[in-house]
């Protein structure tokens, strides 16, 4: 871990504060909000942010999920995709529609929509460049997508590009609580 977690009996009112807001929210406290323990103002905006992502909006949750899965994965963040995997199969999405995330498998998955299939070829372009979006894929976009969609699902995809490269460059841990969780969708270990 690069910088350690401020646990509560070492935080002081600004960062309970803001533990207890994360906690009612998410049911626990997460280690990545242990981090931001050091910087609770910071900490209060990426909860935030992170709350106005993980419920319906313009796309729906479900939807924001697989985003967030490929996303992740595509960043090799486990810590992310382990958290994701749980939460996506709580919302209802099989087993077998996370594992085709995997690589390129959603383009020949018959789980997945054209519509669907669309976000995921973006969210690879966004994270290889984002300059290079080409018009073909943003045809496909407004195909299926309004607007406000499809500028919800940008966002969606590169906050956590952002999130799974701050917990992976401060050494964030996997929660107890999940571990012996074998990931559908695992990621290469770095030493």
């Amino acid at each position: 871990m690069a910088v350690s977690y401020v646990e509560r009996d070492q935080a002081n009112a600004e960062t309970l504060a803001f533990y207890d807001k994360a906690e009612h929210r998410f049911e626990m406290l997460l280690n990545i909000f242990k981090v931001f323990g050091h910087t609770p103002e910071l900490g209060t905006v990426f909860t935030d942010m992170i709350m106005a992502i993980l419920k319906d909006g313009e796309l729906d949750w479900i939807t924001k999920e697989l985003l967030i899965l490929k996303a992740t994965h595509r960043n090799e963040c486990q810590y992310c995709v382990v958290q994701h995997e749980t939460l996506s199969k709580r919302l209802g999405i099989f087993d077998d529609k996370i594992a085709d995330i995997g690589g390129d498998r959603y383009r020949d998955s018959p789980h997945f929509t054209d519509a669907e299939k669309a976000l995921m070829d973006l969210t690879v372009q966004i994270g290889v460049d984002a300059n290079q979006v080409s018009s073909a894929l943003w045809e496909r976009l407004h195909e299926h997508f309004s607007e406000p969609q499809i500028v919800e699902a940008v966002f969606t995809i590169t906050v956590y590009i952002a999130v799974s490269k701050f917990g992976d460059a401060l050494g964030v841990e996997l929660e107890p609580v999940f571990s012996g969780n074998k990931p559908i969708l695992p990621v290469a270990q770095h030493s």
